[in-house]
């Protein structure tokens, strides 16, 4: 379990295969849980200002983070621990699908996303971009807009993210619950 409330911007080292090694300041333990870029992934190395984590096919398959190359930018945070503030949002760090995101318009950041995830979004809702907590400002029928304070594009990725880029999306799992419990 997650805040959405990233740590540090992490830089990807190598990405070889299915093994990848992120430099960071932060410290686990071998088993640890860090989201990166959004993605839950079990640290399986740890070595003084890197962790290294396998991400499986699966996981390469549904998120972005195949297309992660040497030098790139990533946001990290530890897994949520007993008695840590709850700051964000519940982001579970499963992966609903991978969006683009479509620009900045009237000082919105604007982000596609396939229509099962779409149907999740509300305003004033919450939503996952890379792992990032956020709030939806506004949607249309193909994507939805976010308001991002200074402070959140300094200190996460993305302040950095270009048209099309892809991003790593989660929706709130509490609309997932209501439309399970509504459906029966």
């Amino acid at each position: 379990m997650f805040t959405g409330l990233v740590r540090e911007v992490g830089t990807v080292r190598s990405m070889d295969g299915g093994r990848l090694v992120i430099e960071t300041s932060i410290t686990a333990e071998l088993g640890d849980s860090i989201a990166v870029d959004g993605v839950c992934l079990t640290v399986v190395a740890s070595d003084g200002g890197t962790l290294a984590f396998d991400a499986v096919a699966e996981t390469l398959s549904r998120t972005s983070l195949g297309g992660l190359e040497p030098g790139a930018g990533v946001n990290l945070e530890p897994a949520l621990r007993v008695g840590d503030a709850l700051g964000g949002h519940y982001v579970q760090g499963h992966v609903d699908g991978v969006g683009t995101f479509r620009g900045v318009v009237d000082g919105l950041h604007w982000f596609d996303a396939p229509p099962e995830i779409v149907r999740y979004v509300v305003e004033k809702g919450s939503i996952a971009v890379q792992g990032t907590s956020l709030t939806v400002a506004a949607s249309d029928d193909t994507g939805f807009a976010v308001a991002l304070i200074p402070h959140t594009l300094e200190v996460t990725t993305l302040g950095r993210l270009e048209p099309g880029a892809r991003v790593n999306l989660e929706a709130d799992v509490l609309a997932k619950y209501v439309e399970k419990l509504t459906s029966r």
